[in-house]
């Protein structure tokens, strides 16, 4: 059962950008759902997750401050983006796990990405 990311698209430094995650179905308190991100030639980077039972949320350092994570009703949930920089630019994944972990191995479920870049 995949997930579907969207909402990527090209902005400025500086913008915002909303992408959002859908589940088919209804995600269970026990999910913690995370956002990752890839550019081409490296691996996977953990940007933030969210504990859907509570609403705990935690974030890579590169994007704290600036990055939220929300739930949004039962099936989605969404990173909000702020003061985008162009090092923000890569693919977009969301994933799902019952682990509180920030290891992309750990999550599954993983979808089509969605592309986001930010030009200076």
């Amino acid at each position: 059962v995949q997930l579907q990311a969207s909402g990527g698209g090209s902005v400025q430094a500086g913008d915002s950008l909303r992408l959002s995650c859908t589940a088919p179905g209804r995600i269970y308190s026990s999910a913690v759902m995370g956002w990752f991100r890839q550019v081409p030639g490296k691996e996977r980077e953990f940007v933030g997750r969210i504990r859907w039972s509570t609403g705990r949320t935690e974030y890579a350092d590169s994007v704290k401050g600036r990055f939220a994570i929300s739930k949004d009703g039962a099936s989605t949930v969404n990173l909000q983006m702020n003061s985008l920089k162009p090092e923000d630019t890569a693919v977009y994944y969301c994933g799902r796990s019952t682990q509180w972990s920030g290891h992309d191995g750990d999550f599954g479920s993983w979808g089509r990405g969605t592309q986001v870049t930010v030009s200076s």
